[in-house]
């Protein structure tokens, strides 16, 4: 007579806390090695646009200085205090304008992680009723 009561047939197909914990670090591992993958991919990213940003700005920075000399040169004789007052009105223009499209790239920068915060929210809502 080896029949199962049915409390422990119950029992037997229920969750066990055994496994579900594993399922819960199962997830957990998941979600640590989504989250490595997009911290790897966000570093690179950064490297990349801080070097050639700062290369683009030392290279743009020459270039401006080099063309305010010539302008200033070419212009010495009759025009001095005008073109002086004309670069500087146009350098004033390119950083306001510079400075505001910087602020609204900041500004529209999505989360850097949105993919595991997404699919934490997914875990959230299947686990929870």
């Amino acid at each position: 007579m080896s029949e199962e009561t049915p409390s422990a047939q119950e029992a037997g197909r229920g969750p066990s806390p055994k496994r579900l914990s594993a399922s819960l670090l199962g997830l957990l591992q998941g979600h640590v090695e989504l989250f490595g993958i997009e911290l790897q991919e966000q570093k690179a990213n950064s490297l990349y646009l801080l070097l050639f940003g700062g290369l683009t700005l030392i290279f743009a920075m020459l270039l401006l200085i080099g063309l305010s000399g010539l302008i200033l040169v070419l212009l010495w004789e009759n025009w001095r205090f005008e073109a002086l007052g004309g670069l500087c009105l146009f350098y004033l223009l390119a950083t306001i304008y510079c400075g505001v499209r910087l602020r609204a790239a900041v500004d529209d920068e999505e989360s850097p992680f949105s993919a595991t915060l997404e699919e934490l929210a997914r875990d959230r809502e299947r686990l929870l009723p």
